[in-house]
């Protein structure tokens, strides 16, 4: 098992320009129908976006599932997620020896005691990010069956920035309009204006020979109440969520709700009012400042969760380094690269938090098989309505 997940169980495999990149999934219950187009369209939208480099125009990324599945259902065993990498070509290139700041080169020489750059880059590399959305496409299908949506979007890049009060509280029935709204976008953004301001903030990178990047969202809507634990720490759903968009290659900060917002305000601005059921389900909230986790679990709101991303580290301006194999001072090596690559994180960043909140879930409700998954499901929902007095 991932020390991150207790029901489910994910490793990827693969290189940069290896044959190809796979996902193994373990834990889904059966009778699942997956439908392999939907993951298409995700790993196509991890290759869209204003700001990418070369390598999107060589491969067209689609799925192939070589185990765990029957007639479109999953059937209970490890499912095997198979994308194949077109620019295939990982034993015939160079030997870089100018480590890339912000890469893992340098790190990976010191950790493995040796000058092998292209060993460690290949499997650092970003590409490894298709098999967690293939994975994570099959987490948001299980999810949806449970009537929980995962919704990503890009919400700050460089000095462009989404208003704070978009998109506002989001529902189930409004989502289909924002997610054509942010697919229509260049940059998976939620306002035409801010979008054209993004734009621009990549086109003048790209002049500078330079990057950039910037505040991926992303949002749960539906899903269950009591989902995680406050018992140990590592069973905390925010830690896990925090640890799963931070393990996103080139993230370095996270936030959940009003995030680092909240320390700059009193207890009576942050904490969330509790307000009677009024016919609904389940009790209500005043707001979502918590981002819907109160102790470690959901608390019924919409999970509001952010990430930063750090602008591309490879540069076709070059920052000074070192050749390992002279010793003396060189400019950085340059590797095929994007200047931004935020949208497709937007992507990733959905896929991860499908995957924890799919595992999360599967842990509380429980279940062999789809029937049985749901049927435990509807109960645990009746219980929150009977406990808030909704019935």
């Amino acid at each position: 098992m991932n020390s991150l997940l207790s029901r489910l169980s994910f490793r990827t495999a693969g290189e940069s320009h290896g044959p190809a990149v796979t996902a193994l999934l373990e834990g889904i219950p059966r009778g699942l129908d997956l439908s392999l187009s939907e993951i298409d369209a995700e790993l196509a939208r991890r290759q869209g976006g204003a700001g990418r480099g070369d390598r999107q125009r060589i491969e067209t990324d689609q799925v192939r599932i070589s185990a765990g599945m029957r007639k479109g259902q999953t059937i209970g065993s490890p499912l095997c997620l198979v994308i194949r990498n077109r620019d295939e070509k990982i034993d015939e290139l160079p030997e870089p020896s100018r480590p890339r700041p912000g890469h893992a080169d340098l790190s990976g020489a010191y950790r493995y005691q040796d000058q092998d750059i292209r060993g460690t880059l290949e499997r650092a590399s970003a590409r490894e990010t298709v098999a967690r959305v293939a994975a994570g496409g099959v987490a948001k299908q299980l999810l949806a069956k449970a009537g929980c949506q995962v919704f990503g979007f890009v919400r700050s890049l460089a000095g462009a920035e989404l208003p704070a009060e978009i998109p506002g509280e989001i529902s189930g029935d409004g989502l289909e309009s924002l997610r054509k709204l942010r697919d229509a976008s260049r940059l998976y953004t939620l306002d035409r204006v801010v979008d054209e301001a993004m734009f621009a903030e990549v086109g003048a990178a790209g002049r500078d020979k330079d990057t950039v990047g910037g505040v991926v969202e992303v949002q749960a809507i539906g899903l269950l109440p009591g989902v995680g634990s406050h018992l140990q720490w590592h069973e905390r759903l925010d830690a896990r969520l925090s640890a799963a968009i931070v393990s996103i290659p080139a993230f370095k900060g996270v936030e959940l709700g009003l995030g680092f917002r909240s320390g700059a305000l009193r207890g009576s601005q942050v904490h969330d009012s509790i307000l009677p059921a009024a016919g609904a389900s389940r009790l209500r909230r005043g707001s979502n400042r918590a981002g819907g986790l109160e102790g470690g679990t959901s608390n019924g709101e919409n999970i509001v969760i952010r990430g930063v991303m750090k602008p591309i580290s490879t540069l076709r301006r070059a920052l000074p380094s070192v050749d390992l194999a002279t010793g003396a001072s060189d400019e950085a090596g340059y590797e095929r690269s994007d200047i931004c690559a935020l949208s497709a994180a937007s992507v990733i960043a959905e896929a991860m938090v499908a995957l924890v909140l799919a595992d999360a879930l599967l842990h509380r409700v429980g279940g062999e098989s789809m029937l049985e998954f749901l049927a435990r499901h509807r109960a645990l929902r009746e219980g929150v309505a009977g406990l808030s007095g909704g019935n």
